[in-house]
């Protein structure tokens, strides 16, 4: 293993984490948002809807908003996670060569 591909696996995982925050935060406000809408609509025509009824219909309404709304995050998160992904493989790799005892694994 080079110390740059090391460097580079490590930099993946800590973007990984970064946008996953990001995206998780961007979907939870979205939520949010929502349900203070409902909230908000609800007590200008008179009616009183509960906190839970309204965080319900929030959630339904964000998953399939949030999928067009923070397409850019998801992407971002998705190609973290195939760099990560990439790199557990061939890790994984390079220790069954070294198991078996191939001179590739060893050197590398």
């Amino acid at each position: 293993m080079s110390e740059a591909t090391g460097q580079q696996g490590s930099g993946a995982g800590k973007r990984l984490v970064r946008n996953l925050a990001l995206y998780t935060l961007a979907r939870l406000g979205l939520v949010v948002l929502i349900a203070g809408a409902i909230i908000g609509v609800a007590a200008l025509i008179g009616v009183e809807v509960p906190i839970i009824v309204a965080a319900l219909f929030a959630l339904l309404v964000a998953m399939p908003l949030s999928l067009t709304l923070f397409k850019s995050l998801r992407t971002k998160v998705n190609e973290d996670i195939a760099v990560v992904d990439a790199r557990r493989r061939q890790d994984k790799a390079q220790l069954r060569a070294r198991l078996r005892g191939d001179d590739d694994g060893a050197s590398a």
